[in-house]
């Protein structure tokens, strides 16, 4: 894939190490805490993906917002729509193994889901991306944390220029609570933009943590993450 930065006049080869494979699923409900549960399903069905830190498990998530209907509260049940999707974040040379997936049906905290056929989709290369669940170290605060983002993005040559730190939630497993906090950056060049994508940040990959998707804009999340702070240097 080849892309010409209109500003920059400069050309950008993506090479396509990494995909999202997007499954189409056939589940009524499920608690809106399963993290923990899917991946421990996963691993059943794919017992390398314990060994493998580089696979990213999104959590499932129905629609946020529309008609009036918002995403129920941690610890409910939410409703899932026939467009709800599970989605993979997967080394280009997992991706065979990985349709053995198609077509299992694994139970999470209780409730059937089937999962069915695939799309891949190469990562795109947009400035400004977002993840739902950034893993906070133990102890750190909010301020703390977001000077722990731009250190770690430091390490690997990324500058930030814009970050949103937004809501938190607490992912829960049997041994330990795993506290976590929405981030944005924004202004990112394209090489960036994939690094980060392929690479994450932070630990917990598995449980959905440290997973940026590309996003339609700062100002959007702006509105929905409420108590949200930003920082631009």
């Amino acid at each position: 894939m080849i892309w010409e930065d209109d500003d920059k006049k400069t050309e950008f080869v993506q090479v396509d190490n990494t995909v999202d494979l997007s499954f189409k699923i056939k589940c009524k409900q499920l608690p809106t805490m399963h993290a923990w549960e899917l991946t421990q399903a996963l691993y059943e069905i794919l017992p390398w993906l314990r060994e493998e830190p580089e696979v990213g498990i999104h959590q499932i998530h129905g629609a946020t917002s529309g008609n009036g209907w918002e995403r129920p509260p941690d610890g409910e049940l939410m409703h899932l729509s026939q467009r709800t999707r599970m989605n993979l974040r997967v080394p280009k040379t997992r991706v065979e193994e990985m349709m053995a997936l198609t077509g299992q049906k694994i139970d999470i905290a209780g409730y059937e889901l089937e999962i069915g056929a695939v799309t891949e989709k190469p990562l795109s290369p947009l400035g400004t991306l977002f993840s739902r669940y950034v893993a906070v170290p133990e102890g750190m605060d909010e301020d703390g944390f977001m000077e722990w983002v731009v250190e770690e993005l430091a390490k690997r040559d990324i500058k930030l220029r814009k970050m949103l730190c937004g809501i938190g939630h607490i992912i829960h497993t049997p041994d330990k609570k795993i506290e976590t906090r929405s981030v944005m950056v924004a202004d990112m060049d394209k090489q960036a933009s994939i690094a980060l994508q392929e690479q994450g940040i932070g630990e917990h990959r598995h449980l959905g943590c440290g997973i940026f998707m590309p996003h339609k804009g700062i100002k959007a999340v702006g509105e929905t993450e409420d108590k949200s702070h930003f920082s631009g240097t």
